[in-house]
């Protein structure tokens, strides 16, 4: 698989519009945030269609990548669906999914001095 997902955190609903607002700009970017207002399977899923200008990235397999981190890492799930069962409507859980290869060369670049 080309992509990879990992729930990353929660934040309110503006700021998660307003970064995505401004992450959506560049439409060959590696990477895009995907916000629920809840933890599950369905609720990522539904998010990526969300995504009000989508990347030329083959969208199957990012849900695929989705379905994927969901039956390898029932550990992170399950403490996500408990940390978002107290959340308020306010509130999202934040996503990130991406292309592995852009990923890997935006954390290499963190290190290049």
């Amino acid at each position: 698989m080309n992509y990879c997902f990992d729930i990353i955190g929660t934040t309110s609903l503006l700021t998660f519009f307003n970064y995505q607002q401004q992450l959506e700009q560049n439409q060959n970017r590696g990477k895009a945030y995907l916000g629920s207002h809840e933890c599950s399977l369905d609720g990522f899923i539904e998010s990526v269609e969300n995504i009000p200008k989508k990347p030329d990235w083959n969208w199957d397999d990012v849900v695929g990548s989705i379905v994927n981190f969901w039956l390898k890492n029932e550990d992170k799930v399950r403490y996500w669906q408990n940390h978002c069962h107290t959340i308020d409507s306010d509130t999202v859980i934040v996503a990130r999914v991406g292309k592995i290869e852009a990923l890997r060369k935006e954390f290499e670049s963190l290190f290049d001095v």
